[in-house]
């Protein structure tokens, strides 16, 4: 065009610039810049909008904050591009910054905030921009929804769950199948599962990714023989399972003590659909085979593997050792898994039970040294619990404005307990080094607190749902156990690992996790 003599326009630079975001190329973006400047557009806003774009999109956040700032007119789309550059950049802050200076928002500028906060993991506030946004009177679309119906998800956050999905339906939404694998995945992992079957049942399309959802939803839940179920249906559907979807199907074999189908998915996803076993794959094997109590086996397996084992995976075995009681196991996976997570806490503390079980006092000293020479401290533990469509978090040390009533809720929880026969179990809070754990404060865990306010909180009968960042420790998982009993009350606990439903004494897990 330019060896043509044929000028340029202030629409062929905005497709130029474009170009060269779509490429992340930022010298040929600068280059074409430069241009602009020469024939005299830098001062248009649509070209200036799209090089605000491009340095965005490139990462260069203060060449597009230049650009902007150099601008004598700005339009949402001006706006909107600093928001969606500052959110691509992981500056969520500065996004909502600039969100809130905007003298007009768009749809589009609404969806980027709060997806923006989605992907930074800031859930909570990425569904509290969406309640301003309804507010204010903004009728959102299938991809806003998505990204509040994903942060519900992870929060365990039902209610505002619930609600989100009743939003879509009242507006007219249609559930594409980007939205209906979201709800899907929701309701399972807010503790809904027959709700989560019931939507995807309902979904008009479904793929590879939506079934995965449903199958992973059924195995963390401790329903193995059902997701296998589901499994055999999608593939005699025709649909092709991918590595995620073994990755779900394994672990259902796993928590359903299912050895012998577990190992027939697996040579069947390495024979019929040519994929290669990953960790994660390899994982599940070990942590079904150690969950059948076949430590041996699980052993054996590991030393055959093509690479070389990961935490996870030298974890579950450990986990098999304490529930087995097998030290000698324990000792040679403990050494491996110390050498390749070292500043892991947990794993400590896992070793040390296990050296306790087993008298080896002296072992247990060495680790508590280790310990000390690696400065390793345990990750501060916290529990969510959704009251009225509020997250309420809570976390060792905390002041909770209703800390006092809370307290007096747990004493009487505690009196009634024991009664039936509970003794507080300090075996975890005798070694671990973090204040939530020691025995001085096995009453104060973040999961009993949320327990007590939840009892506080709700009338006699209402499930209780409680999301956890940690694996829960015995101590709290008896707990539970004996509230459901004595009090008539059913708890669904999500913790790192896995899904706890408790009712009426006893747990989905059947005290292994």
């Amino acid at each position: 065009m330019l060896r043509l003599c044929i000028p340029p326009d202030n629409i062929t630079f905005p497709f130029l610039i474009k170009a060269s975001a779509e490429m992340e190329c930022v010298r040929t973006g600068e280059q074409i810049h430069s241009h602009v400047v020469r024939f005299g557009f830098h001062n248009d806003v649509y070209v200036e909008n799209s090089l605000v774009h491009m340095y965005a999109t490139c990462g260069l956040i203060a060449s597009a904050g230049r650009v902007f700032g150099a601008m004598s007119f700005r339009n949402v789309v001006s706006w909107t591009s600093m928001v969606d550059g500052y959110c691509k950049c992981g500056l969520v802050d500065d996004a909502r910054e600039m969100f809130d200076e905007m003298p007009h928002r768009n749809l589009v500028t609404w969806s980027i905030m709060i997806n923006g906060y989605a992907k930074s993991n800031r859930f909570e506030e990425a569904v509290e921009l969406f309640e301003v946004m309804r507010r204010e009177g903004v009728v959102a679309n299938e991809t806003v929804m998505v990204s509040v119906v994903s942060s519900c998800a992870h929060l365990g956050a039902l209610g505002v769950g619930v609600r989100a999905h009743e939003y879509v339906v009242e507006n007219g939404m249609g559930v594409n199948l980007v939205l209906g694998t979201a709800l899907v995945e929701m309701y399972w992992r807010c503790g809904e599962m027959e709700k989560a079957v019931s939507v995807f049942q309902e979904l008009d399309e479904k793929d590879s990714l939506s079934w995965s959802s449903i199958i992973k939803g059924l195995a963390v839940h401790g329903h193995g023989h059902k997701a296998v179920g589901y499994f055999s249906e999608m593939v005699r559907l025709g649909f092709v399972p991918r590595d995620v979807t073994f990755t779900a199907v394994l672990s259902a074999c796993s928590h359903g003590g299912l050895v012998e189908k577990g190992f027939e998915l697996y040579e069947m996803m390495k024979r019929d659909y040519k994929i290669e076993p990953r960790l994660e794959h390899y994982g599940c094997i070990v942590d079904m085979l150690g969950r059948a109590g076949k430590l041996a086996e699980a052993e054996r397996f590991i030393e055959k593997m093509p690479v070389k084992p990961n935490a996870p995976i030298l974890g579950a075995l450990l986990g098999a050792c304490k529930i087995y009681k097998n030290a000698e196991v324990a000792e040679r996976v403990g050494n491996m898994l110390l050498e390749v997570k070292p500043e892991h806490s947990g794993y400590y503390v896992l070793l040390s039970n296990i050296y306790a079980c087993a008298g080896k006092w002296e072992k247990i000293e060495r680790l508590r040294e280790m310990m000390k020479e690696k400065l390793v401290r345990k990750p501060p533990a916290w529990s969510l619990i959704e009251i009225d469509g509020k997250i309420n978090k809570f976390s060792m040390g905390d002041d909770h404005p209703e800390m006092g009533k809370i307290r007096r809720k747990w004493e009487e929880i505690l009196g009634k307990i024991r009664l039936v026969g509970y003794k507080g179990n300090t075996e975890e809070a005798f070694f671990d080094v973090d204040e939530e754990e020691k025995e001085s404060a096995i009453h104060m865990h973040s999961e009993k607190l949320a327990i007590a306010y939840g009892m506080m909180k709700t009338k006699p009968g209402t499930v209780i749902r409680i999301v956890k960042n940690l694996r829960v420790c015995e101590d709290c998982h008896t707990v539970t156990k004996h509230i459901s009993e004595v009090y008539g009350r059913e708890f669904i606990v999500r913790d790192r690992n896995r899904f706890h439903h408790f009712r009426n004494g006893l747990c989905s897990c059947r005290d292994y996790w």
